[in-house]
Formats: C-alpha cells, structure tokens, sequence
C-alpha cells in the first residue's frame, strides 16, 4: 500500500523461562486520512491493526529443521487468505516461513560466534488483491548462546623477572585469557585464574589473573627460574565448563646479597729469584653465588712485612686476583713473603647485608726459590785514569766481582781482546787489578774502553761483563808550533807602530785546563830595529812596525824569529822565523803580487821579466 507506514517488530529469542509461548501484540501506526486505497482515491477509515506471533528464539546449535515461532496477523481469520512473505538476512536459506500458517522454520545449525543475530522483514499479503494487510514489519532473531567456545590466553609467551629477595605481594606479571561466548549472558564467559605450578612461591588474583609473589625472600642462589602453570576456567569455575592453561617463565634477577668468600685460609706460590717484574706470581679467587656487577669485586694486599714486592689487581673476565711482581727478588736476601689479601664487592648493598659482609681476607705464602746466577759486579761501569807517562806495570784500578749465589763459587777476570787490541793493559785473573801493559800516549788515544769479564770456576761457569773506561791524562810533551804558514808583508809607505799580522799557536798536548801561549821576541843585546811582537793575552800575537819607510829599492825581505812558550809544566817552547816582504801596495792596502814581487827584486829581476820566465816553464810542463 502506497504511503503506509511501517511498524518495527523486534522478535527477541532468549532462553530465559517464562518467555517460551508467550504472545504479544504489537499496535500499529494509525493510517493517515489522507491515505488512499490503491487504485481508487477513496480515504479509507482509522483503524488499528497489528501482527501477532509467539515470543521467537533460536538456540545456536539446535538440531535442525525445527519451527523457532509463528507470525500471525490480526487479520488473519483462519481461511488461508492471507499469504505471509519473509525477507531480510537468513531469508530463505537459514530461516523459512509457512505462507499459509505463518510458522518460521530454522534450516541451519546457527553458531552465535559466527552470528548474533538476523534482522529480518515480515509480510502479509492479501492473496486475492495482492494487496499488503498489514505494514512491513521488521524485526530481530537473537541467537542465544551456549558455552561451547573454550576460554584462550592472549600475548603468549608470557616471561617476566623481578629481582630476588622480593616481598610478598610484589606484581610479577598479569596473565589475559578471553572467551568467544557471549560475556552478557549467563557465566558462559565468566572467567576465573588458577595456579596448578608454582605454589607456594606464587600466587594468581582469580579475577583479574595478577601473578604476585607469595613467598618471602625467594634466594636466585637456590632457584632461579620458575615455571609457573595458570589455568583459567569459564563458567566462573563451576563444573561443566571449559579450561585452558598457560605456562608463565619467570626469572629471578640478582641482588647483591652475598659476599666474596676465600675457599682456602692460605695459597701458596713459587717464583724463582730471577723473574723479571711484571711477572704472574698466582691467582686466587673469592667465590660469590652472585652475578653481573654484583660479583665484581676489587682485591688488595696487606704487605704484613711491608716490602711492597708485590702488587694484586682484578682480572675483569674471571674476577680473580693476579699477583704480580714489583720488585725483583734475591733469593740470598730474602727467600719467603707471607701477605695477606682481602676482596671486597665493588658494589655494596646494605640492604641485605652489612658493609662488613662484602669482604674477605685470606693470607698468601711466596717462597723465592734460587736460580745459578752469573757473578755480580761492584759497580755497572768503572771509570778510571791514568798519566800517558805511567810506565809499565803501573795500576790504574781494580775491579770486584762476587757470586751471590749461597755457593759463592771463585772468579776468574779476563779482558776480551777485542776492547784491547793493543793490549795495552792487563789484568790480574785472581784479584782484577788493571795495570798498565804497554807505554801510552795521550795524543794517539786518550781513552781505552775495555770490557772486563768475571767468570766461575765452578759448576755452571756462569759469567757477566763490565765495560771499563780509561782517560789517559796528558803530559806536556810538545812544543808549540805556529797554527800556520804566515806570509806577512809590509807596505811602502808604512808607519811605525802599524799591525801588519795576526799569530797564532797550536799545541798537540791536551792540558785539562786548556792551552796558554806566551809570545815574544829572540833575547838579544840589540833590539830589533823594524818589528816587534805583542802577546795578546788570548793566545794570539799581533806583529807591529817599529819604524816607517820601507821600500823595495832597500831590502825586500825581512827575517824576525817569534819565541812560542807554553804553559805545561814543565813549560816547553819553540822559536819560529817569519819572513816579512815589503810590497807595494794598492790603495786599499792590498799587496797584489805579494811574495813574487819580493822575489823577483831579490834576484835582480824585473817582475815582467819573472813572469814570463814563468809563462814559459808553465807552457813547456803542458806540452810535456
């Protein structure tokens, strides 16, 4: 009918007693006046009409075909003129209506998990108009549940820690288990937790399936994992329901609740004498049940005899105590040590112990066993000296040796031949006195560096080295000469009292203070008309006109003895001869030919002349 209304009919199925059989009537709108007829325009009366049917369920897994309810108009008189229509979701193939009787069929096996319910429309037809007696009305088949779903745990695995020395009631971890029934109806849903392992330690809040620690002070020395079995029941636990069951890990971690403990009162080592320092004497270990950070532990020594011989410090992978050598050991001097050692937790916790129970001490023996040593010199290296005129046989020093191994075995000294090529000493092989083999000079080799053996004459002749060095001391035994060839020269022209070269000496001798040259002229009864010599006092001499006017025409050369004293003791002296030329010089002073013009004036030549006798000789060598 165009323009009806349509009345919702809402056909709840519930298992709930009293419901079953029971009829309602559902009023319908009032048609509107304006409403026509199909077909013909007419304004039909006010009237209330309405369906009525059974109160409908269906129960999710019902054997199948079963009639669930009826749907019946108020129109419906019993003469099968009404035709009754179904549509909407299921229609057809999960529900079926009678068209004659009403009567709505289940043809499924419902599963509410699949489906809670079906919104569906009702109809009814007048079969000899085809005209609709009552509006659509739509309405809903609830499927009532049943418990057959069986509760499951979510997030699976479940692993959780708490530190060890927990109180009672600490939190450990809270276990989820859901159910696919309907939570709103009966206890189908309803879920309770249970411990079947791991009581009494823990324990489940039943509701909720928070796991809390149910025993006090759970050591992880004595257990540190705990499987823990959780069962959760539908049905709030009652019989006649379903169950499942989870498996909880969970781990203790550690606290620093014991201390390092030594398992002996007293280890004892062996070093031999020679180790070097740095050497691994032992290792020793205090034990502690805990792990990670709270078993790193610190050891020190407790030197009782003070020496500091030893150091001890932490190996970081095995946390034991490595005992090293600090200071070299003799075993003639010292052949026992006794220490002790203490360990103690890097990381202390009073909570659970006091500060002095985080600590151990043990006591540690080393006994120095001995090893043959070579012989020992007094001193690492001799220095001594000796005058290059000691004569032979003369003793410059001693060396000492000793074994300092308790046999105290006889030496033996040598030279090696290779530090004395010369030989110029030798040494006494009983006592080590050095002493002069040969005669010395000071000027050929100031020093000699010998190496002095010392060597056992017993058991293992074991032997050791010494370097030894000598100074020869310097005498003075030569003269002082002139540094070098002087060729001085005086100018024409040239004023009294003029410098005209500068002297200097040299001296082989090698005095530790240092050479002083004294300068000065030939003692004589005339004094020398033309020169003169001036010492200055820095081992140098300046030689000085005494008069002026020299010329070539006059004399061309001069001779003046220079007297050389040194300051040796005793003191030794020489006399050399400077020739001095007159030359004419260029205006700065330079003499240009020097030599060669005196030369050729004394030979009565010309200058041109002699150089070119010397062209000649020069010209005549080549072509030679």
């Amino acid at each position: 009918m165009e323009g009806c209304s349509v009345l919702p009919v809402v056909i709840m199925i519930s298992i709930m007693p009293g419901l079953v059989g029971s009829e309602l009537r559902m009023s319908r709108q009032e048609l509107r006046g304006s409403q026509l007829t199909e077909g013909l325009g007419v304004p039909r009366p006010r009237a209330k009409r309405g369906w009525i049917w059974k109160q409908l369920f269906v129960e999710e897994e019902d054997p199948i075909p079963k009639i669930i309810g009826q749907l019946k108009s108020n129109y419906d008189k019993g003469d099968f003129t009404i035709r009754y229509i179904l549509s909407g979701e299921g229609a057809g193939d999960v529900f079926r209506i009678d068209e004659f009787s009403g009567e709505i069929h289940a043809l499924k096996s419902l599963d509410r998990e699949e489906k809670a319910f079906y919104v569906l429309q009702a109809h009814a037809i007048d079969r000899r108009n085809g005209q609709p007696v009552e509006p659509e009305s739509e309405f809903i088949i609830k499927v009532q549940d049943i418990n057959d779903n069986a509760p499951e745990f979510i997030n699976e695995p479940y692993v959780s820690s708490i530190p060890e020395m927990s109180p009672i009631g600490t939190t450990v971890v809270q276990v989820t288990a859901t159910d696919a029934d309907d939570p709103m109806f009966g206890n189908n849903a309803k879920l309770i937790y249970s411990i079947l392992q791991g009581e009494p330690y823990f324990s489940v809040e039943p509701k909720t399936g928070i796991i809390v620690t149910s025993w006090q002070n759970m050591d992880r020395e004595a257990s540190e994992t705990y499987l823990v079995v959780v069962q959760v029941k539908d049905m709030f636990g009652f019989s006649g329901g379903y169950s499942a069951t989870t498996t909880v890990t969970i781990t203790l971690t550690d606290v620093n609740d014991n201390g390092p403990t030594f398992q002996h009162n007293l280890y004892t080592f062996a070093l031999e004498e020679s180790a070097p320092v740095g050497t691994t004497v032992g290792r020793v270990m205090a034990e502690d049940a805990d792990i990670g950070v709270n078993a790193k532990m610190n050891y020190s020594l407790d030197d009782l005899e003070e020496s500091a011989t030893f150091r001890v410090h932490t190996d970081p992978e095995t946390q034991e105590g490595i005992v090293t050598l600090a200071k070299p050991l003799d075993y003639e001097s010292k052949r026992r040590f006794v220490i002790a050692i203490e360990a103690i937790n890097a990381h202390v916790d009073t909570r659970f112990l006091s500060y002095s129970e985080f600590s151990d001490r043990t006591m540690i023996k080393i006994l120095v066993t001995d090893v043959d040593e070579p012989p020992l010199f007094s001193a690492e290296v001799y220095e001594w000296k000796v005058l290059e005129n000691a004569p032979v046989g003369t003793q410059v020093g001693t060396v000492s040796g000793r074994d300092t191994d308790a046999a105290n075995n006889p030496i033996r000294y040598s030279i090696t031949k290779s530090s004395d090529l010369r030989k110029a000493f030798r040494i006494d092989p009983n006592n080590g006195t050095v002493s002069v083999a040969k005669p010395l000079d000071q000027e050929t080799a100031a020093w000699h560096n010998l190496t002095v053996t010392a060597k056992e004459t017993k058991e293992n002749q074991l032997s050791s080295s010494v370097f030894v060095a000598i100074k020869v001391l310097d005498i003075n035994d030569n003269i002082p000469t002139l540094s070098r060839d002087y060729q001085p020269y005086v100018c024409e022209g040239t004023e009294a009292g003029e410098l005209i070269q500068i002297i200097s000496a040299v001296d082989a001798d090698d005095p530790s203070e240092g050479h002083h040259f004294y300068f000065s002229m030939l003692p004589d009864k005339h004094i020398n008309p033309n020169f003169t010599i001036r010492d200055n006092q820095d081992n140098t001499a300046g030689i000085l006109t005494r008069r002026s006017s020299f010329t070539r025409r006059d004399r061309t050369l001069y001779q003046l003895p220079v007297v050389i004293t040194d300051s040796g003791s005793p003191a030794l002296s020489s006399t050399s001869t400077l020739t001095i030329s007159v030359c004419s010089c260029q205006p700065a002073g330079h003499c240009p030919s020097g030599g060669v013009e005196a030369l050729a004036l004394s030979m009565g030549l010309s200058t041109q002349t002699l150089l070119g006798l010397s062209v000649c000789i020069i010209t005549l060598i080549e072509s030679l």
